[in-house]
């Protein structure tokens, strides 16, 4: 049995210098022992949580830690209805844990159908198993598109490329040869070979650097960020606030300790904006449940909303524009070469390759092998280089070297075969040049004078759903751009054929300065001849214009640029490594998915902007509040109970609908400037003309009434202003109307009327409106009020643009 020994140094792991590998793998008993002692390659899922941490995120929040305790104070000192604050905090806990867990099953499911499945050798048998199941010292294989999973010493290799830039910032693929290291996270471009594990689980090079980097927000969510901004504002607001207004509720006492300690709560719950990071939460996971029912997995939260930001689209056409299989359509000989032997020859290259592309799959369907050839030599096929090739022994006894690859890059500028080839490019055809190499297949210029033999033309299907998803974009105002390796003139007629017009350009006659390459790359739509990293400088060059870039593909050659886009997006069938940097991956390769990700993250976007909204001018209105009560000396106008119904009624019901409606607006950036704009003169608004009713209630009511019978009249008629003023917030927010949203704000609106309309709803919030002249001037009041908000909102819209 063939042995290979891979040198005697220590391993970190062994104390023993590694043994000989054997070229069969190990065996079951083998697997079992270091399954046994632990040596598996543990690692975390990507982007999961655990349940544990699911409910300490949701549970053990700083707001929940402030309402809990005043939650407690209340229920010593008040009646249950001026505690249901913390029954509703509870309910919105449970929720957020619930939507969450959802979601984490609905990712760790597709997880499950995408992930990578390494092929090892156990027991003389190549099998493919998942990336945690490898042990210490299995003989893993690795060829184009293969990510490593775990560090390892190659102990094969056949023109093994690996590129570790992603690891190491190497600009350059580095070969691989016999004993050299292989770092995890690191992947093949061409060749093939294996490599025996040498460091698993948490040890590997890649695992490490995971450890150390944010597994749950990768991606910048500008929506995450504003919220906790805002909520940072918040806090700076309601910690003086609040102690101003418990030393000055203390101080007046007309009404008893306790219910001085329950208005000190009412006017510091409200301040709290307890439901937007449940909400941001929820609608977050909501996403992730609706796009897993479409097969499309979401490995970043936030890159939900990311998508919907994205102004520009780089496809790569095999994959996306076009179904990865191919046809041979066409040989055509050269100078009068024999087609037979061309014949011969092709399929002699089809069985050198033992994991053939897709243009290679067609030939060898086309071109059955030739028994009687022997390769000797092989050259994998990469797209830097752009071609492939082999050295056979021939049946006769002859020996001859064939390169298969691009025209242009086999032959010479004006040689005849280029314009024969240009001519079936512009017909979409895709074309590759057989030809006789007068070279060492391992000689850097290997295709300098090469004999041009024929050409290979192949006919490439296009996806039926590319034209309509490109027109969504274009509808959308997302520019597209076709990004390929092939050639310019047979990608634009591709292009053209769903519709996408524009400017077509040979990628290696861009200028090498990001400047000039970023106005051209901004100014072109479709670009041939693209290699890996001239792909990533693309990417970096329209980021450098401020463009926010989605990168989708499925090969090996997209991986750099998928990794440096904002947004990478996967196709399932793609390579191991595509779809380990992605952050989207759609695991049916449906191209025409990409719309729906796109909405739901503008579902997102739009619809927390308008929760957020509501949410903060309830803060904004509490504060004030606060504030002009410390400043007047006078009784909180509010028990918990009073803004429990209030809170419930304008922001938390309808809050709850909206941010999972239905929503197509254009994500936009700015969020905290677009919520604070509306917020502040909202809530300014809000607070101020309750305390004005409030005032007039207590100067009207004073001299008919006394003690907490004054104070509950009062109460009321501020309540009713309050919830008016907030209504008309509520249906400000809810634009433009759709059915569904009429009815919400109706409801809401009809339920108020129900808690005035009942007695024993009356009795349990303390509200009974007194007399007619208080109840009507609080509508009054709101009625100005009202007027006041659609004058302020239009003139902050057109003052302060988004």
């Amino acid at each position: 049995m063939t042995r290979f020994q891979v040198g005697a140094e220590l391993d970190p792991v062994h104390p023993v210098p590694l043994p000989a590998v054997r070229a069969d793998g190990l065996s079951g008993a083998e697997v079992a022992a270091r399954v046994a002692r632990g040596l598996v390659n543990d690692v975390p899922v990507r982007g999961s949580r655990s349940p544990a941490e699911i409910v300490r995120a949701n549970v053990f929040t700083r707001f929940n830690a402030i309402i809990g305790v005043l939650w407690l104070v209340m229920l010593c000192v008040a009646p249950i209805q001026d505690s249901l604050f913390g029954f509703v905090i509870i309910a919105n806990t449970g929720i957020g844990i619930v939507q969450e867990w959802r979601a984490k099953q609905i990712l760790d499911s597709l997880a499950i159908v995408g992930e990578a499945r390494p092929t090892v050798r156990r027991d003389g048998a190549a099998v493919e198993i998942a990336a945690r199941e490898i042990v210490l010292d299995d003989l893993i294989e690795i060829g184009p598109g293969d990510k490593a999973a775990v560090d390892g010493v190659c102990v094969e290799a056949d023109g093994l490329e690996i590129d570790e830039s992603l690891l190491t910032g190497e600009a350059d693929p580095v070969v691989k040869r016999r004993g050299d290291q292989i770092l995890s996270g690191s992947f093949a471009v061409a060749g093939g070979g294996a490599y025996r594990a040498a460091k698993v689980g948490r040890e590997a090079y890649a695992a490490q650097l995971a450890e150390e980097a944010s597994r749950f927000t990768l991606v910048h969510s500008e929506l995450r960020t504003g919220v906790s901004t805002i909520l940072k504002y918040v806090t700076w607001m309601m910690v003086p606030t609040a102690l101003g207004l418990v030393v000055s509720q203390l101080a007046v006492r007309s009404t008893g300790l306790k219910d001085s300690l329950a208005r000190t709560v009412g006017g510091i719950v409200p301040m709290v904006p307890e439901g937007l990071v449940l909400l941001t939460s929820v609608a977050f996971a909501v996403g992730v449940i609706r796009l897993g029912r479409k097969q499309c997995l979401v490995q970043e939260l936030p890159a939900i909303e990311g998508l919907a930001r994205v102004d520009t689209v780089c496809l790569d056409k095999t994959g996306t524009l076009t179904e990865g299989g191919m046809d041979v359509a066409e040989l055509r000989p050269l100078d009068g070469f024999d087609p037979a032997y061309a014949r011969r020859v092709l399929g002699a290259l089809g069985e050198s390759d033992p994991r053939p592309n897709a243009s290679l799959m067609a030939i060898i369907d086309a071109c059955p092998d030739s028994e009687e050839w022997r390769c000797v030599e092989s050259l994998p096929f990469s797209s830097a280089r752009q071609y492939s090739g082999a050295s056979f022994s021939e049946g006769d006894g002859e020996s001859s070297t064939w390169l298969l690859g691009a025209p242009e890059v086999l032959l010479p500028d004006g040689a005849p075969a280029l314009a024969e080839a240009g001519r079936l490019n512009e017909r979409g055809l895709r074309v590759l040049l057989l030809a006789r190499a007068g070279r060492d297949l391992d000689d850097p210029e290997a295709a300098r004078s090469a004999t041009p033999a024929a050409l290979v033309v192949l006919e490439q299907r296009l996806r039926p759903d590319a034209a309509d998803t490109l027109r969504y974009f274009a509808d959308q105002g997302v520019r597209a751009k076709v990004v390929s390796g092939d050639n310019a003139v047979s990608v634009g007629a591709v292009a053209a054929g769903v519709g996408l017009t524009g400017a077509v350009v040979d990628a290696r006659r861009l200028p090498d300065g990001q400047r000039e390459m970023a106005r051209e790359v901004d100014e072109g739509t479709v670009f041939g001849r693209v290699t890996p990293r001239r792909k990533r400088d693309m990417v970096g060059a329209l980021r450098s214009r401020g463009r926010t870039v989605a990168m989708t593909g499925d090969g090996v050659n997209d991986v750099l640029a998928l990794k440096d886009a904002d947004i990478g997006v996967a196709m399932g069938s793609g390579s191991e490594a595509a779809r380990a940097v992605a952050q989207i991956v759609l695991l049916d390769d449906g191209f025409a998915a990409l719309p729906a990700v796109v909405a739901e993250g503008r579902r997102v976007i739009g619809n927390i902007t308008r929760v957020a909204t509501l949410f903060l001018v309830k803060t904004v209105y509490s504060v004030l509040l606060a504030v002009l009560v410390v400043c007047s000396g006078v009784e909180y106008p509010f028990l918990p109970r009073h803004l429990t119904l209030l809170s419930t009624l304008t922001i938390g019901v309808p809050a709850f609908f909206l941010a999972l409606a239905p929503n197509t607006e254009r994500a936009r950036p700015h969020f905290v400037r677009r919520v604070m704009r509306y917020a502040v003169p909202g809530g300014a608004v809000a607070g101020a003309a309750t305390f004005l009713t409030y005032l007039a209630a207590r100067g009207h009511y004073s001299g008919h009434y006394s003690g907490p019978d004054a104070l509950a009249a009062e109460t009321s008629a501020a309540t009713l202003t309050l919830f008016l003023v907030s209504m008309w917030v509520l249906a400000i927010v809810a634009r433009p109307y759709t059915w569904p949203r009429l009815a919400l704000v109706a409801a809401m609106g009809l339920a108020f009327v129900v808690v005035l309309a009942v007695p024993a709803l009356q009795r349990f919030f303390a509200l009974k409106l007194v007399g007619t002249a208080v109840p009507w001037l609080a509508v009054g009041v709101a009625a100005v009020a009202a007027a006041a908000l659609e004058f302020l909102w239009t003139w902050v819209g057109r003052r302060f643009p988004a």
